[in-house]
């Protein structure tokens, strides 16, 4: 810690803030990046920042990742600002720039530093605890969405590439099965027979993206619950966050990523899978809060996958999961051995529990 609180001081200092860091603390949010909370005393107030440390290894051009940040949240706070809404500064993450004005810092060290503005009045959850919240979910997304459909200039980089392509996921998937490095492969033998098993399944959505059927939108990439944060006292969505993975894509599949992480009342690492379920009053209110807002530019074939696109993501990212584990754990950070085997078993349980209401769940989103 001694050295962590050296280096916070110093890379405080390279930012456009002015006060005395008091001190600062690890703040637990998402499986990639070192993240911190920083306390500063500014003319006798205490104002927080977020100090983070892009993960290189994931993240292969910071600089490229901060520039699409620093569009999509200009544009996202110019919306805002058009519309006259209220509580702007809480409503889109602002990237505080360098003393020399830049977006990132660069220690020179292969270290790349940002930092926001810390959101306060705000909470997360790991898992979604009420119909509303899933409702206030697809509405901020939807919502994000909806305000980059008409973000101006060049097409946002890809800052990593086929994301969510699931073909590719499949073949990784395969390629690790086969070369089983660690010997993993037969702890996972289960859940490597129930992927191989449903591999009609990864190119659906790509196939109508291929053929134009389905067009490329910009996208968070990465919808889960927890990316949302949510007044504490009145529960409403306020900001979205770690968009990273912000870049073009598939509409459905933010949504899929928000059927996978809203709709089942486990964390995503459950180890009692009897728990393990698709939730429909949550899936209602999900699908009913994103077409409030995603509905003003969703296309017909766009709607028409809504409920197959909450089972693919949810496959894919135990596919992820399941690839990481026999591979060795190089990926998704681990607090425990055989955490991504078990993240990959809450995975396909969940799918499970989607193939068996998927039609139902098309009807809902039909009528809407």
């Amino acid at each position: 810690m001694a050295y962590q609180e050296k280096e916070l001081q110093h890379i405080s200092r390279q930012f456009q803030i002015y006060g005395e860091i008091l001190h600062a603390e690890t703040f637990k949010i998402g499986h990639i990046n070192e993240t911190y909370s920083a306390t500063y005393d500014q003319g006798g107030m205490r104002v927080r920042y977020i100090h983070q440390k892009i993960n290189k290894r994931v993240f292969k051009e910071p600089p490229a990742v901060m520039k699409n940040l620093v569009r999509v949240t200009t544009h996202i706070r110019n919306k805002l600002e058009a519309q006259e809404a209220s509580d702007i500064t809480r409503r889109s993450l602002i990237v505080i720039p360098t003393r020399d004005g830049q977006a990132y810092y660069y220690n020179g060290d292969g270290e790349y530093w940002r930092t926001f503005v810390f959101v306060e009045g705000v909470q997360t959850f790991e898992a979604v605890q009420s119909p509303r919240q899933a409702y206030e979910a697809g509405r901020a997304f939807g919502e994000f969405q909806l305000h980059l459909v008409d973000l101006p200039g060049e097409r946002l980089l890809e800052t990593i590439p086929d994301f969510h392509n699931t073909r590719k996921r499949f073949a990784a998937l395969q390629e690790a099965v086969e070369k089983d490095h660690y010997n993993r492969a037969r702890e996972a033998r289960p859940e490597i027979e129930f992927a191989l098993s449903r591999e009609p399944m990864v190119d659906v959505i790509l196939n109508a993206m291929a053929k134009g059927a389905i067009p490329e939108r910009i996208t968070h990439n990465d919808t889960k619950f927890n990316n949302v944060m949510l007044d504490t006292k009145t529960g409403q969505a306020m900001c979205v966050v770690d968009l990273d993975t912000v870049m073009p894509g598939c509409a459905l599949y933010d949504f899929g990523d928000m059927v996978r992480t809203t709709t089942s009342p486990t964390l995503e690492d459950e180890r009692d899978l009897s728990k393990v379920k698709m939730q429909m009053p949550m899936f209602k209110k999900l699908a009913e809060g994103y077409l409030s807002t995603a509905g003003l530019f969703l296309t017909k074939a766009e709607r028409s996958l809504i409920a197959f696109s909450g089972k693919l993501i949810t496959f894919e990212i135990g596919l992820r999961f399941l690839t990481d584990f026999l591979s060795g754990d190089t990926y998704f950070r681990i607090h425990r051995p055989g955490h991504n085997l078990d993240r990959c078993r809450t995975q396909f349980s969940l799918v499970k529990s989607i193939e068996r209401q998927e039609e139902a769940m098309q009807k809902f989103v039909d009528k809407l």
